[in-house]
């Protein structure tokens, strides 16, 4: 299978699976991964998810062969299969760490912008190279100015240039850069596990609707939320003293 899925403790760990390939993105990898990240969406045991990439890379981007056979007539559909994955993680009702290394590119970046977190290896390189073949950076790059800014947004996929992991961090593409990077995918991991899901549920989608939102709407439904959270009874107080007990 192009793509590995793995099931422990609580995190869904899903992996793409042609390290001989740089884990390029074909259509069917992406109807694979697609359909493992909906597999796993109203399983209430999983509490967060892990998406990496076996080999030396996350992901070299969409596969050259499939890249080259696309034509006007077919172009839409293949980019919706990517924008499809990246929507798919983001309406996981649970927090998705992206696990980075290697090579990080055009749609790999997309699907790890589409992750709530990221943590890269020391050495990683990221990349928007489209315009450099002749075609835009579209569908979930529209996520980097959101992350990153507009100005350093627009110098990845003008330029088409690479970025080290360093410089990624610094400009918020990446939350860590890790030499060990299993042992900070870990730390975080035990972080997230020991919130509970709902409130973590209800916490990221909050975020996005922060990204688009005016303060005039993400306030009040803000508000909202959180008297939600205390529905049926379950106050702070109690919470508290469960932790403590």
């Amino acid at each position: 299978m192009n793509v590995e899925v793995t099931l422990e403790g609580g995190v869904a760990r899903i992996f793409l699976n042609r390290p001989e390939k740089s884990n390029a993105l074909t259509a069917d990898v992406l109807n694979q991964l697609l359909s493992n990240v909906r597999a796993i969406e109203n399983q209430p045991q999983i509490r967060a998810v892990i998406i990496g990439g076996n080999g030396k890379a996350f992901c070299g981007g969409a596969d050259v062969r499939e890249l080259s056979a696309l034509s006007q007539a077919n172009a839409g559909a293949f980019v919706e299969r990517i924008h499809n994955v990246c929507q798919a993680i983001r309406e996981l009702p649970v927090p998705v760490l992206a696990r980075l290394h290697g090579a990080v590119i055009g749609a790999g970046l997309e699907i790890a912008a589409a992750c709530d977190l990221r943590i890269a290896a020391k050495g990683t390189k990221f990349a928007m190279p489209e315009v450099k073949l002749g075609i835009p950076s579209v569908v979930e790059a529209a996520l980097l100015p959101r992350l990153m800014g507009a100005g350093r947004a627009a110098w990845l996929v003008l330029t088409g240039e690479a970025i080290d992991a360093q410089r990624a961090y610094e400009w918020g593409l990446v939350e860590e850069v890790s030499s060990d990077l299993d042992a900070s995918v870990e730390k975080v991991l035990k972080s997230l596990l020991s919130a509970e899901r709902d409130a973590l549920a209800a916490q990221k989608r909050l975020l996005q609707l922060w990204e688009e939102a005016p303060l005039a709407v993400s306030v009040p439904q803000s508000v909202e939320a959180f008297s939600r959270s205390l529905a049926g009874g379950n106050t702070i107080s109690s919470r508290l003293k469960g932790k403590q007990n």
